[in-house]
């Protein structure tokens, strides 16, 4: 049996005002093409399939139409709800599609029906079991007693995610053996979508914090044969294990995301085991660059990085040139409108610690000709820090949330062990606070797009 595990598409995600649509789009059509080159049994999504909790709808056609086109090539698809999913967005439609070869687990349960199973191959006879396991929320799985300590309480959650995985992985191994001839077994895949200890994140992973659980030890997974992360963007083996992956996400996400090499991770089984895991690049579907570079050499630098990128662009043409020409008439009017995305995006970080007003002007006059697009001018965070105290002039726009956050913590007095413990409170609650507040403004603009889109059909109705 052979699988696709992949993650974190993030459909309908905004980058600096730019949608991602275009992107998106492409990635999912050259997946379809490479599940049937592959001859792949079954393709498993470990979480963040979607940007918001209410993505907008060419998000949604795009999800359902790929879901359409998947099963005339007789491939099944798992989908595992992560932290930006929601849970009853992608309940509402998940008995409609299993009659599509789609099992969708949207949340952690205690009915093993829902979260372990049989994947059979509907090209082969091949079978396989899965403990499909979304991203937990502490709710699903513990209970919090008043007065539990921090330590208490990180203890209890770790404890309840081994016994979770732990408890689906027996009855795994049930199914494993059920029906089988003396002495075979049927292959156990596990999923999760959480970080690990250890694991190399991105700009644009925010840190999970399940309650009061920073990180997962991967000794406490269970002995599957292959578990199928999601969450961490940068594609990764977990603790140099070849059987535990996160297979990252198919696009670069942030600027420090673009020399990256995203790909699919493809696993095959044999008598009941892994036998081979592989990497798939996936291609380049719109380039971006980070340019580091000082005020003197900022023509040459920027220079540099365009000639670089466009050599990439070039050498990748004839791989993608299928994937370009794909009709995307049917992906909403949102993706309509967009402009072919050919321009190169970037991020440029200056080492200067002097505020220069003319800056975005002199950029914008050195790159009038260059087929870029500017999406991001700022000075480096160590040029920032050399400045003396009395001289800083620090704008919003040059600061993370993250960055303004911390700035705010090193104003207080952290000496003693209280105080430490307080501090690692609202570190957790900040986290907590800002993830529901991406989720928030996600939400707005995807309403606004809405909005948006049915004036522009009035409009045109009225028109006519």
């Amino acid at each position: 049996m052979r699988i696709i595990h992949t993650s974190d598409w993030h459909l309908g995600q905004h980058f600096y005002g730019k949608s991602r649509a275009r992107e998106h789009q492409q990635f999912l059509n050259w997946l379809i093409t490479q599940s049937k080159s592959q001859k792949i049994d079954a393709i498993i999504v470990a979480g963040d399939i979607f940007d918001t909790g209410t993505p907008p709808s060419y998000a949604r056609e795009m999800y359902f139409d790929f879901i359409a086109k998947l099963h005339q090539t007789h491939c099944q698809l798992v989908v595992l709800a992560g932290n930006h999913d929601s849970v009853a967005m992608l309940s509402e439609s998940k008995k409609l599609l299993q009659q599509l070869s789609t099992r969708v687990i949207s949340a952690a349960s205690d009915d093993m029906a829902e979260q372990v199973f049989l994947i059979k191959s509907l090209k082969t006879k091949q079978q396989a079991v899965i403990c499909a396991i979304p991203f937990i929320r502490p709710r699903d799985i513990v209970k919090s007693y008043a007065g539990q300590s921090a330590n208490e309480k990180q203890r209890s959650l770790q404890q309840a995610i081994t016994g979770h995985y732990q408890t689906l992985f027996e009855h795994a191994q049930v199914l494993s053996t059920a029906n089988q001839e003396e002495g075979t077994r049927l292959p156990i895949i596990a999923t999760g979508h959480l970080t690990t200890i250890g694991a190399s994140t991105s700009e644009s992973v925010r840190d999970i914090y399940i309650g009061t659980l920073e990180a997962f030890p991967a000794s406490e997974f269970p002995a599957a044969d292959y578990i199928a992360l999601g969450h961490i963007h940068r594609p990764q083996k977990v603790t140099k294990s070849e059987h535990i992956r996160y297979s990252g996400s198919p696009i670069a996400l942030s600027f420090d995301e673009a020399n990256t090499q995203k790909s699919i991770v493809i696993a095959q089984f044999k008598a009941g085991e892994l036998s081979n895991v592989e990497l798939c690049n996936v291609p380049c579907f719109q380039p971006l660059s980070m340019v580091k570079t000082h005020l003197e050499t900022l023509t040459e630098d920027i220079s540099a990085v365009v000639k670089s990128k466009t050599l990439e662009s070039k050498n990748a043409e004839s791989s993608t040139e299928e994937s370009k020409n794909t009709d995307l008439k049917n992906i909403g009017s949102q993706n309509n409108r967009a402009e072919k995305q050919d321009k190169i995006w970037l991020d440029i970080e200056i080492e200067s610690a002097e505020y220069l007003l003319d800056l975005s002007a002199r950029i914008e006059q050195i790159v009038k000709e260059m087929p870029v697009e500017v999406l991001l001018v700022r000075r480096s965070k160590k040029a920032r820090q050399q400045m003396p105290s009395h001289e800083k002039k620090v704008t919003l726009s040059e600061l993370s949330v993250q960055e303004v956050f911390e700035a705010r913590l090193a104003l207080e007095p952290w000496q003693t062990d209280e105080q430490q413990q307080r501090k690692t409170r609202l570190n957790s609650l900040y986290l907590n606070i800002a993830e529901q507040t991406q989720l928030t403004s996600s939400t707005k603009r995807a309403l606004t797009e809405h909005s948006e889109a049915d004036t522009s059909s009035t409009i045109k109705a009225e028109a006519k």
